[in-house]
């Protein structure tokens, strides 16, 4: 076998250097590092892109390639990937398997772009396509070493993702969720900005379509909100001029003033701004949320 070097960067490994390769095993079945060169040849590869660790087969593998078919494709490598703790990410002990992240909700196109971006030059930020993706990949960017590829940092990276994806992206995985209608694209604006993954819109959906249940902090000021209660139609302006008002009524002001409407409009603690929720909430919801006993 003849001496060849195999470049990437800065890097050389000469073939001299390696111990002669097996392509054969006693029992006449041959090896990935043959049999993977044979199936490129036949299926004409060009380029070939894997993780770092296969550096060393790639140096044989194109002495390979060139007394089989007299010529190499282009070799690329990736630096590996390990989890938070430093191990590397292996199949067999299911680490962070699609499957898994696919049932935790985490968005698909946030599992690539951490991927491909994690210890690269580029900074790690939601991406909204794998066009938009492959337009940033440069494997000259990426460091040698391995890079860790945290779950944590996968999961707020899914819902930056999910903060920035315009309505068209997930209109029909919304309408699987019974989010449809002429509501649903306003709904979609201005919830995005407080889900951690898709599925939560549906119970969002449901505080502004649904029953909800009031929590009634302070039954005087409710039943002033209520009778305060502007004539539709809303739009996002009408909290402002709504909480204004009673603000200049009742002289309450910050969490005093808005905390006690959220828990009776919405039943929750925090959530989506109110002034995109309370349109679609609308008049009459809204009357009967604030106009409910208290508990």
């Amino acid at each position: 076998m003849r001496r060849n070097d195999l470049v990437r960067g800065e890097s050389h490994i000469d073939c001299a250097s390696l111990s002669d390769p097996v392509l054969q095993r006693e029992d006449g079945s041959h090896l990935y590092t043959f049999t993977s060169v044979v199936d490129d040849v036949d299926l004409g590869v060009t380029h070939v892109i894997r993780g770092e660790d296969h550096v060393t087969n790639t140096a044989v593998q194109i002495q390979i390639f060139d007394a089989l078919a007299g010529r190499a494709p282009i070799f690329g490598h990736h630096n590996l990937l390990t989890d938070a703790s430093g191990d590397g990410l292996s199949k067999r002990t299911g680490a962070l398997s699609i499957a898994s992240l696919r049932e935790a909700g985490v968005e698909a196109i946030a599992v690539a772009a951490l991927a491909v971006l994690v210890g690269s030059a580029e900074s790690v930020r939601p991406i909204g396509s794998l066009d938009e993706l492959a337009a940033t990949f440069e494997l000259s960017q990426l460091s040698h070493a391995s890079a860790r590829f945290d779950e944590a940092e996968l999961r707020a990276l899914s819902a930056r993702t999910l903060h920035q994806t315009p309505f068209e992206a997930v209109r029909d995985r919304l309408a699987a969720l019974g989010i449809i209608g002429p509501s649903a694209e306003p709904f979609w604006a201005a919830a995005r900005g407080n889900l951690t993954r898709l599925d939560e819109a549906r119970d969002w959906w449901a505080v502004v379509h649904g029953e909800v249940s009031p929590v009634v902090e302070d039954a005087a000021f409710i039943e002033i909100a209520a009778a305060r209660l502007p004539p539709e139609p809303w739009n996002t302006a009408t909290w402002g001029a709504w909480t204004a008002a009673l603000k200049r009524e009742t002289g309450r002001k910050g969490r005093d003033l808005f905390h006690p409407l959220r828990l009776a409009l919405t039943g929750r603690e925090s959530g989506p701004e109110l002034a995109a929720l309370l349109p679609l909430i609308g008049r009459a919801r809204a009357s009967a949320r604030l106009s409910a006993p208290a508990a």
